[in-house]
C-alpha cells in the first residue's frame, strides 16, 4: 500500500515513515497540509494519516480537500486533542479512524493495516486463492500451510495483485504502490521483484499463479 504522512513534526513524521516503510508500506512525508496537496495531486494513496494542527493548512482543511476531490484513499487522524467533541468533528468531515497522541506505533500501525483492508472491501484479515493464504496481519503468505519467505516488497506485490485480482496491472501502476516518490529505483525494478516471488511461488508449488498480459501488465486471474 501507499501511504501519505502528513504531519508538522519532523521528528514523528520521520519515525513514522520509517517505521512504517520497515513494515512495507511505500510512505511519503507532508510537512504541512499545504505541502501535502501536490502529493494528492501526483498520486494515488491508500491510507494518508493526517495530524490535524499544522500551520499553512489544518488537517480539517485538506480533509475537506480531499472529501471535495472524492478520493478513495482512508484517512486516519492525529490529534493531541482527546475531546468527544474533536473526534466527532474529524468523522463528520470523512475521517476513516481518529487516534490521540501520544500512541503506541503498533497500535497505528493495526489501524493503518485495517483501514487498507476496508479500502478493499475486505472482510477478514486473509487474502485467500486456492492454497494460498496471505495474512495482511502478520504480513505473511502461506502455501499448504507452508510459510513462503517473501521480502517485504515481494509481500506487498502479492498482495497488490490478490487485491486487485482479474484485473492487469501494469508496471509503472504497481511501482507507484510499492515505492515512495523519493526512491531512486526505476520503474524496472518491479521486473526483479515478480521474478523473484514467482520464483518462491513455483518453489511452493503455485507456478502459474500470476500471469503476464503483454501490452497490459501481470495479474493473478
Amino acid at each position: 500500500m501507499r501511504l501519505l504522512v502528513v504531519d508538522d513534526s519532523e521528528r514523528l513524521r520521520t519515525a513514522l515513515a520509517t517505521g512504517l516503510s520497515g513494515s512495507g508500506f511505500a510512505v511519503d512525508q507532508a510537512a504541512d497540509g499545504r505541502a501535502a496537496l501536490p502529493f494528492l495531486d501526483a498520486y494515488e494513496y491508500d491510507v494518508v494519516v493526517l495530524d490535524l494542527m499544522m500551520p499553512q493548512l489544518d488537517g480539517l482543511e485538506v480533509l475537506r480537500e480531499i472529501r471535495r476531490r472524492n478520493l478513495q484513499c482512508r484517512v486516519l487522524v492525529l490529534s493531541a486533542r482527546d475531546q468527544i467533541g474533536d473526534r466527532v468533528q474529524a468523522l463528520d468531515q470523512g475521517a476513516d479512524d481518529y487516534l490521540v497522541k501520544p500512541f503506541a506505533f503498533e497500535e497505528l500501525r493495526a489501524r493503518v493495516q485495517a483501514l487498507g483492508r476496508r479500502r478493499f472491501d475486505e472482510r477478514a484479515p486473509q487474502l485467500r486463492h486456492g492454497n494460498l493464504v496471505v495474512d495482511t496481519v502478520g504480513q505473511c503468505a502461506r502455501v499448504h500451510e507452508q510459510l513462503v519467505p517473501l521480502t517485504p516488497k515481494e509481500y506487498g506485490l502479492l498482495v497488490m495483485l490478490l487485491r486487485h485480482r482479474g484485473r492487469p496491472l501494469s508496471r509503472e501502476f504497481l511501482f507507484e504502490h510499492l515505492y515512495s516518490s523519493d526512491s531512486t529505483a526505476s520503474d524496472k525494478v518491479v521486473e526483479v521483484l515478480m521474478s523473484t516471488l514467482r520464483g518462491k511461488l513455483s518453489k511452493a508449488g503455485l507456478p502459474d499463479l500470476i500471469e503476464t498480459r503483454r501490452g497490459f501488465g501481470y495479474l493473478v486471474p
